[in-house]
């Protein structure tokens, strides 16, 4: 039938799976780049965990790979771009370690605030060091959650279970899910300031890069502890060895870190410190959960074409895909819209459908108007798993479709309810298959989406854009294009500025500052599977 190279350590289960569907496979864990270089084109399928790199010089040798699956969540040893531009499906199974990445969490917590290690080690050696390994109770402290996604709640559970009152930091994360959980929600400066001991639970991305640094610090309390299972880069480690140093942290746990195979970081020698190498998914019941996943998800899709948990591809029948790819790509940009400029916790999204638009299937377009709302919180969002994620976060979704006439040839319109209000963003597409803004919070605006813009809210006065034009030239940022729109003359108004690049934050915080801008926010879009 197909033909699938295992090239990590997995549960052998996976290879009973496979073999039950008839899938001819070859087990070769710890196998070297340069050979399976030389026999990747002899397979249709690859199943990895995080040794193997999927480079592009790899996928370029894979001349019969269809699909790569990943046993487990990351896939940052996976050139995903280039395996989409290749035609191969890349799978992963997102929720397969959560209870184990939860449980080891609270291992480490409980080693931390016990000295467990290092009295351990002590004890070992002879000595009988009860005074200096004086710990902490867990009761009635406050557990800080950077992130309360899947993973973030499981620790959250286990320690209300602990007796320690858990207060959380998620943009996405609503009160009514928050009171479900057991939660206080709350904003990140009070996690920094009322936290007994922080742990992370969110994907390493542009915004949470370094989220505990030396600034952010000195805003704990005095002898807070630090808990990090989740990505490395969420914390500045030479920061975290200071206050090690320094007395203000009092511990620090770490599963993760910047760069791995962690064998010389600077954070092992410090004060207080426990390490383990990535532990956080390592369990027999884990592993076996995502081998058996995995397998079962590859053979489908080698047997039939079957799309699960797929972070490249649509979950799409092959009679639908032509017609539904332009939409599909349309939805997505105007949820990334919606996605990056909320950050309230959401509680409701809503999906119409008019013109041409009514006539299509609607459940993969909702799909990925949830993946580029969920996206800048959520490395494992796909059109697949989208709506279980939004779920789990106590969002609700509907989708209606209108007969009506409406002034343009198809429609898409999505409206966000959250804690504070809502937004709205409509769009079209131009020839068919050209996607475009046609509305922003009922205010026309015509806009493509540029790779770069700054999403503007300002008051209608003379000066505006001359204001802002100035500011940009001070501070040599090319306007490219720029798109307007309000609701009546002195009144709200909104733009859309195409602007050649990124823009720094001090750059940023000075076109906030402009009189005439309510708000300023700086966009980012990218096709889907880009």
């Amino acid at each position: 039938m197909g033909k699938v190279l295992i090239s990590d350590e997995i549960s052998q289960t996976a290879l009973e799976v496979f073999s039950n569907n008839n899938i001819n496979v070859d087990y070769r864990p710890g196998i070297e780049h340069s050979e399976l270089m030389a026999i990747i084109s002899q397979y249709e399928g690859l199943a990895i965990r995080s040794a193997t790199k999927v480079t592009s010089d790899l996928i370029e040798k894979a001349s019969s790979l269809r699909v790569i699956g990943r046993a487990g969540i990351g896939t940052d040893n996976i050139d995903k771009k280039i395996a989409t531009q290749k035609g191969i499906i890349v799978m992963n199974t997102p929720f397969g370690n959560a209870v184990t990445t939860a449980e080891h969490t609270i291992a480490m917590m409980m080693s931390l605030v016990r000295f467990i290690p290092p009295a351990d080690q002590s004890t070992r050696q002879g000595k009988w060091e009860k005074s200096k390994f004086n710990g902490i109770e867990v009761t009635n402290k406050i557990l800080g959650l950077i992130g309360c996604g899947n993973i973030g709640s499981i620790v959250a559970s286990r320690a209300i279970g602990l007796k320690m009152k858990v207060i959380a930091y998620d943009p996405f994360l609503n009160s009514k899910k928050a009171e479900e959980i057991g939660v206080e929600k709350v904003d990140l400066e009070e996690i920094l300031s009322r936290s007994d001991i922080i742990s992370l639970h969110t994907p390493l991305t542009e915004e949470t890069k370094n989220i505990i640094s030396a600034d952010t610090i000195n805003k704990m309390k005095k002898g807070v502890r630090i808990l990090n299972c989740a990505r490395g880069g969420l914390v500045d480690e030479h920061a975290c060895r200071a206050g090690l140093e320094n007395g203000h942290i009092a511990g620090a746990a770490f599963d993760v870190f910047s760069d791995e195979p962690a064998v010389n970081n600077i954070l092992f020698d410090a004060p207080n410190f426990i390490a383990t190498p990535h532990l956080g998914a390592s369990t027999k019941e884990a592993q076996e959960n995502v081998a058996i996943q995995i397998a079962q998800q590859m053979s489908n899709y080698l047997i039939s074409g079957a799309v699960i948990n797929a972070l490249n591809y649509p979950n799409l029948s092959s009679e639908e895909a032509p017609i539904l790819k332009p939409y599909l790509n349309l939805s997505y940009l105007l949820g990334s819209f919606l996605g990056q400029v909320t950050k309230e916790g959401i509680k409701e999204i809503k999906l119409e459908m008019e013109g041409k638009a009514s006539s299509i299937n609607e459940e993969p377009i909702l799909a990925n108007v949830i993946v580029g709302i969920v996206e800048p919180t959520s490395q494992s969002v796909n059109g697949v798993n989208s709506r279980e994620i939004a779920s789990s976060r106590g969002i609700n979704f509907s989708t209606t479709k209108h007969d009506r006439r409406c002034d343009y040839e198809t429609l898409l319109t999505i409206t966000l309810k959250h804690e504070l209000g809502t937004r709205s963003i409509a769009g079209t597409l131009i020839g068919g298959y050209m996607p475009r803004i046609v509305n922003i919070q009922g205010i026309p605006i015509e806009s493509d989406f540029p790779k770069y813009a700054l999403y503007l809210r300002n008051y209608d006065k003379p000066g505006f854009i001359g204001d802002l034009g100035s500011l940009c030239s001070k501070y040599g940022i090319n306007i490219a294009t720029f798109h307007l729109g309000r609701r009546e003359a002195g009144g709200e108004a909104i733009a859309l500025v195409e602007i050649d690049g990124g823009l720094p934050a001090s750059i940023l915080s000075k076109i906030r500052s402009l009189e005439q801008v309510v708000r300023a926010d700086l966009l980012q879009f990218a096709p889907l599977g880009e």
